[in-house]
């Protein structure tokens, strides 16, 4: 079975590769079904936990990785990343004022689904250059480009793959929290995953334009990632009563994280 798929064009490579990246995601987002009753300490945690997650993520799997693709395409790295970064947080940020300004006008709104529309973007945003950075490694393989084997395009999906898992979490738990129905909170948590077979596809087409973009949109999906933790995960998770139990969280999602994207590089 692993010599046939070997054996496949490696834009299909892509795609399976891909596939099993979003199939993890799915596989973290499941966890909702785990839990019974919502506990707020519990809830809270989980929300705090998917900040850590989230705040590592945007470093060791988004802006260094921008800063080094900077470096070898010889853009300024600085800048790339910085424009990339507050763009991805501004365009929430705009984001944010609109919905504000939708819920005034449909004030029986639950004021949580602002939330949850922030999270699942944030990720997905963060899912899509991940996925592309799958698909450039494939396709370049077809270029014969220095550096590309298969064995390393499949090494880096197994990473992206199994950092997925905490993130699938990360977005189905908190969407739990907020009295959101398991099975819809599973569907949004896989449904951030989902992106990374398009991306990646269409990263191993367009190899050769796509690896100038992703500097800019990793930095993108992190200043996104960095927005919706500082605005709505950190003090929704501190409004808990054990407000030094809910940091610890945290400080477990970012540890977690970023031994896996350190340990799979």
């Amino acid at each position: 079975m692993f010599d046939y798929i070997l054996s496949l064009n490696p834009i299909w490579q892509a795609l399976l590769a891909t596939l099993f990246t979003w199939s993890v995601t799915a596989i973290g987002a499941a966890l909702v079904y785990f839990f019974k009753q919502i506990n707020k300490n519990l809830m809270d945690g989980m929300l705090g936990f998917a900040a850590g997650v989230m705040i590592a993520a945007s470093f060791f799997s988004l802006i260094a990785p921008a800063i080094t693709m900077s470096e070898n395409l010889n853009l300024i790295p600085w800048l790339v990343v910085f424009i990339g970064f507050f763009g991805g947080g501004l365009l929430l940020f705009i984001g944010d004022k609109l919905y504000d300004t939708y819920e005034k006008k449909s004030p029986n709104k639950k004021s949580n689904m602002k939330r949850s529309i922030m999270l699942v973007s944030s990720i997905t945003l963060h899912n899509i250059p991940e996925g592309m950075a799958v698909g450039v490694a494939f396709g370049s393989v077809i270029y014969g480009l220095e550096g590309a084997t298969l064995a390393a395009a499949w090494t880096l999906a197994l990473g992206i793959g199994l950092q997925n898992f905490p993130e699938g979490t990360a977005v189905s738990m908190p969407l739990r929290r907020d009295g959101m129905s398991r099975n819809k909170a599973f569907f949004l948590g896989q449904l951030s995953g989902i992106v990374e077979p398009i991306a990646g596809v269409i990263g191993a087409i367009l190899v050769m334009k796509v690896r100038i973009l992703l500097p800019f949109l990793l930095a993108f999906a992190a200043g996104a990632m960095i927005y919706v933790v500082v605005e709505e995960l950190v003090p929704e998770s501190q409004t808990n009563n054990k407000k030094d139990l809910m940091a610890l969280f945290t400080l477990i999602g970012f540890s977690i994280m970023m031994i896996l994207d350190i340990a799979l590089g």
